[in-house]
């Protein structure tokens, strides 16, 4: 396994280049699920590691922070993949607020250490963000709006957990005669 420096240097450099490519700009939305039990190369669910989410957690953070854009961390499958963010954030977007507190073993590692993190940490069922960050395998892409697009990172791993990320383009409609503006895209 990587050293915990090297996981938080690896997660920043991912946000860092995702939000990049994505086009994300502040007040947006970004969501990221993280299995800390594939990080450390064991099977998601299995082996839950506080101390590697919070590196990654804390790189993360640092790139959307500095860029004004919300972090919402979602859960594991046993708190239905809820998803733990800012109060700030689910208000501005009208996301209704649900009980739950994540702890290591229902809900995961990375939820935790957001809940624990956040100023006001709320948890809601779902959300759509702009972009997403999926570390080893936590199906995001219910969280994230209509289009989502594979984006390919120089940084393909993190730890040992593979690393699919995705960002979200607006709908094309139309037909044969339609022509579409190439900043959305």
């Amino acid at each position: 396994m990587k050293s915990f420096e090297e996981l938080h240097q690896q997660a920043k450099a991912a946000a860092a280049e995702l939000l990049e490519a994505a086009h994300v700009k502040a007040g947006q939305l970004m969501v990221v699920g993280c299995s800390s039990s594939e990080v450390v190369g064991k099977k998601i669910g299995t082996d839950s590691s506080l101390k590697a989410a919070q590196e990654i957690f804390s790189g993360i953070y640092e790139e959307t922070q500095k860029r004004g854009i919300y972090l919402a961390a979602q859960c594991c499958e046993h708190l239905n993949r809820s998803l733990i963010l800012p109060q700030e954030a689910a208000e501005k977007f009208h996301y209704e607020q649900v009980n739950v507190v994540p702890q290591p073993h229902a809900g995961g590692s990375f939820a935790t250490t957001a809940y624990q993190t956040f100023e006001h940490p709320v948890a809601v069922e779902e959300i759509r963000a702009d972009c997403g960050m999926d570390i080893g395998g936590t199906l995001i892409g219910m969280h994230l709006k209509r289009v989502a697009v594979p984006t390919r990172l120089s940084i393909d791993h993190i730890g040992e957990a593979i690393l699919i990320c995705a960002r979200t383009r607006a709908k094309y409609v139309g037909g044969p005669r339609a022509h579409y503006d190439d900043r959305l895209m």
